[in-house]
């Protein structure tokens, strides 16, 4: 007896249109930042021309996703809620605005990679407890609002740079900001 091949071809197609898609809408904007300076994420055509890096007070743009890094700052947690002997809590503060047609999601563990000194880290609950009550980045962000929280990493004391990546999409490009330690 000879099966039906159709819907299996329907779900090939499908993937098909989903990862061209993701492929086709990869291209990032110039931003101007706090100071008014041009930046931006690096787009398909000139990638080594434009600006692939932000920091603090800078706004970058992704398929109609502006990110801003509100502020960094480092701290030593309070109560029971401190870093390992050693550590310290940085904690860095965003605003994400969702220009886009559809809502997005943010997670701050799916959608955030982070490394310190070239090192790959995790996001600290421990220390976002404590972050003067403000909210972790994380939630559904409809067209034409925003979300603002904070992210908190757990560094070593001596630590020099902070790199925390965001990217809307399984699919598409980050957006990268670098904090130094001051």
């Amino acid at each position: 007896m000879k099966k039906k091949k159709w819907p299996i071809v329907v779900i090939v197609i499908a993937v098909i249109v989903i990862i061209g898609a993701a492929a086709g809408g990869s291209s990032a904007k110039k931003v101007s930042s706090s100071d008014g300076a041009s930046q931006g994420v690096s787009s398909n055509t000139t990638p080594s021309s434009d600006k692939t890096t932000f920091g603090i007070g800078d706004t970058a743009e992704l398929k109609s996703v502006q990110m801003t890094l509100v502020n960094a700052e480092e701290f030593g947690g309070a109560d029971f809620f401190t870093p390992q002997d050693g550590y310290v809590f940085v904690g860095c503060e965003f605003e994400i605005a969702n220009n886009s047609k559809n809502e997005i999601n943010v997670s701050s563990y799916v959608s955030f990679n982070a490394y310190c000194d070239g090192y790959a880290i995790s996001q600290s609950m421990t220390g976002a407890w404590d972050k003067n009550g403000k909210k972790t980045l994380d939630g559904t962000v409809a067209p034409g609002k925003k979300l603002s929280g904070v992210i908190v990493y757990e560094v070593q004391s001596d630590w020099k740079e902070l790199e925390v990546s965001y990217s809307p999409s399984f699919w598409g490009k980050a957006m990268t900001f670098i904090v130094p330690k001051n």
